[in-house]
């Protein structure tokens, strides 16, 4: 829980638990799943680290190597899921694992965008939700993030 600890303090301690119950249903989960290779990239597709750490929590492990990435997650922000549906089909390579099995993700979290512990949590279920989308199912497909068919 490393990256969320900043943003626990000053949370009361039940909404601690509640936050921190949730956290550990996807980290049971996920200790029998096998580790997701996802690449998280921008419109232009350049790689982009900037939710590395919920990938980790929600059992997904960041692969440099599009050719290897089983996932792949548009991310962008500032972009809504209509931009991203609008300028990500200009991008993909038919060539790509994740696009030939129609594993590609847009994300719009800029919905709530405010760095807060809750958006946090939501965020890692989201993720947990795209990568391992049998085990979990946490409702906000279409709302913040969608499956995209190429």
């Amino acid at each position: 829980m490393s990256f969320l600890n900043d943003l626990f303090i000053g949370l009361n301690a039940t909404e601690q638990e509640e936050l921190q119950e949730r956290l550990d249903l996807v980290e049971h989960k996920i200790k029998f799943m096998d580790k997701m290779p996802v690449a998280c990239l921008d419109v232009n597709n350049n790689p982009s680290y900037f939710l590395s750490e919920e990938i980790a929590q929600a059992g997904g492990m960041i692969e440099s190597d599009i050719l290897s990435a089983v996932f792949i997650i548009y991310y962008q922000p500032g972009k809504t899921l209509t931009d991203l549906m609008r300028e990500v089909p200009t991008v993909l390579d038919a060539d790509w694992q994740a696009v030939q099995n129609n594993r590609i993700i847009l994300l719009n979290d800029d919905v709530n965008r405010m760095k807060t512990a809750e958006n946090a949590v939501s965020l890692v279920e989201d993720i947990a939700e795209m990568l391992h989308p049998g085990s979990f199912i946490f409702g906000h497909e279409g709302d913040k993030w969608i499956r995209f068919g190429a």
